[in-house]
């Protein structure tokens, strides 16, 4: 893009129209259902597996190339959100996203299902777009309140994404997913046509710059090394826990898929957390509440040591006190390095996120294995391992520089 552009309608850190309390909860509204379509697949690859030809072993990879997808999104679409007029971006996304969704709804060739897979990730990168967006649109002395409203929505879409799936399979079958999800796609872009405003980036440089420089922010910027390493590690945590409590669950205490789906809508009650640790950012206690977060999430885990820990009360308790701290110090990271420069919040979001991915994808990784060589009990020893090394690693850096 050149940089003599005559497309560039106002500095990057100046709202370009208000935003309304009812556009805070579209976005929310958006956010929740565009990262919904990431977690779909993950309980109900047994259903889909068989259909489309793929063999039992395989059926994995629908998961892990829906994952890779998102992370090749977030380093190489993301950033684009600081180069090219926001809106049109996203919608192009979103399109995209629609088109994949309908596209795995049909398919019946199992590499055709994989290839589309990949595609769904890659295309719904939309949400990480949103946010820097909405961030930019916020004045500064409510944007961590509005941000957190924003993430509240990401949060229960992908909490409610894996028993929405798991129900309507159950009832209609895998494929009404996908049409189910590309149905509400549409909406999406709608939604983003009629309700966004223009933002054009002040950021010129051409695509080969714009990617070297997520390289130079990451040296430079060590509130966002910080930050991305505590949330990396608290996401690990998470996915850790959401992927290991369906198998006890299931083996331990005899629950069904649709008992199963009921539980994880438990799990909802954590994005009350998102608010509050805005407005907590807001008024100038990140400090303060990052430990709160942190220490959370490393009690929440030590329910699972304690002889009680593995009843379905306690697994409930667990994973309300865990998706509260994640979703908490999630937010207030966010608060955090969209504070350092405003043309760079795409970027800098980016690579926020990237860190996010790896953590939950190390902790779904290992989770099955946890689990299968020491039960529930070797889960929360690692799950409290985890976020302690967070704690300590926030002491260490002094609680100071994040308030």
């Amino acid at each position: 893009m050149s940089n003599t552009s005559s497309t560039l309608t106002a500095p990057a850190d100046t709202p370009h129209a208000p935003l309304t309390q009812g556009l805070v909860w579209l976005f929310a509204f958006c956010c929740g259902a565009i990262v919904a379509n990431l977690y779909y697949s993950q309980p109900i690859i047994a259903l889909i597996a068989p259909s489309v030809g793929l063999s039992a072993d395989a059926a994995s990879l629908i998961v892990s190339l829906t994952q890779i997808g998102y992370a090749l999104g977030l380093l190489l679409l993301v950033p684009l959100g600081d180069l090219i007029e926001n809106r049109k971006l996203m919608i192009s996304t979103a399109v995209v996203s629609s088109l994949s969704l309908l596209a795995a709804a049909m398919t019946s060739q199992p590499q055709w299902f994989l290839a589309i897979s990949l595609l769904v990730g890659i295309s719904s990168v939309a949400v990480q777009m949103l946010i820097p967006m909405a961030a930019h649109m916020a004045p500064e002395q409510s944007r961590g309140r509005i941000v957190g409203n924003i993430m509240s929505g990401l949060l229960l879409g992908i909490l409610l994404a894996r028993p929405v799936s798991s129900l309507i399979a159950d009832h209609f079958g895998w494929r009404t997913v996908y049409f189910t999800a590309t149905a509400l796609m549409v909406l999406i872009i709608v939604v983003m046509a009629t309700t966004l405003p223009r933002h054009e980036p002040a950021h010129r440089s051409s695509y080969g710059q714009l990617l070297g420089s997520l390289a130079v922010l990451l040296r430079s910027q060590p509130i966002l090394r910080q930050r991305s390493l505590y949330q990396g590690l608290m996401f690990a945590t998470f996915s850790l826990f959401w992927t290991a409590v369906p198998l006890e669950l299931a083996q331990s205490h005899g629950l069904s898929q649709s008992a199963i789906a009921v539980f994880a809508l438990i799990g909802a009650v954590g994005a009350a957390s998102a608010p509050i640790a805005g407005r907590l950012a807001d008024a100038g206690h990140t400090g303060k509440a990052t430990t709160l977060a942190l220490v959370l999430a490393v009690l929440s885990m030590v329910v699972g040591l304690l002889p009680f820990g593995v009843s379905v009360v306690a697994l409930a308790i667990t994973g309300v006190l865990l998706d509260f701290a994640v979703q908490m110090n999630m937010v207030l990271g966010q608060r955090a390095i969209y504070a350092l420069d405003p043309k760079s919040r795409a970027r800098l979001n980016a690579i926020y996120m990237t860190s996010i991915f790896v953590g939950g994808a190390l902790g779904s990784v290992f989770a099955a294995t946890l689990y299968h060589s020491g039960g529930w009990h070797t889960v929360a020893m690692v799950g409290t391992a985890v976020p302690a090394l967070a704690l300590l690693a926030f002491c260490w850096h002094g609680r100071q520089a994040h308030s």
